[in-house]
């Protein structure tokens, strides 16, 4: 398997006061090879109540690739791939967000939730040649 043209992903999702904080696990948990450690950190919303963030950095190419292969899954692949040019900023970062209750269920789908953040390798650094990397990496 060839290399992962990504230095990084990180995934991030919110616990609200209103949510069981075991089902947001398990849906950032469709994402990651098995135990992969989460950080946790609690906060205040707006109003005092409280917010716990899931996240992790996966730096790993093979755990990037499982993550990767994850996406891939997506029903709206294709749609993925024309909203790319629009997904990749100037710093070469790629951004999707995961719908979280259909993740619980076990589906990967756009929508809201789970953010997903991947830094593209691009030499030189511009959105181009981000972008060129990030369809190598989504395979599309």
């Amino acid at each position: 398997m060839g290399a992962v043209p990504l230095h990084y992903i990180d995934l991030r999702t919110f616990c609200y006061a209103t949510e069981d904080e075991d089902r947001v696990e398990q849906a950032l948990r469709l994402f990651l090879p098995e135990a992969y450690p989460i950080d946790r950190e609690t906060s205040k919303g707006h109003h005092g109540d409280r917010i716990i963030v899931l996240s992790t950095r996966v730096e790993n190419a093979d755990d990037m690739r499982y993550i990767l292969d994850k996406v891939t899954d997506l029903d709206e692949f294709e749609q993925l791939d024309r909203e790319l040019d629009d997904r990749v900023d100037e710093d070469c970062s790629l951004f999707l967000q995961f719908d979280k209750q259909a993740a619980f269920r076990g589906e990967v789908r756009l929508g809201r939730g789970i953010l997903f953040r991947a830094k593209v390798e691009a030499y030189p650094a511009r959105k181009e040649a981000a972008l060129e990397n990030a369809r190598l990496a989504l395979g599309v």
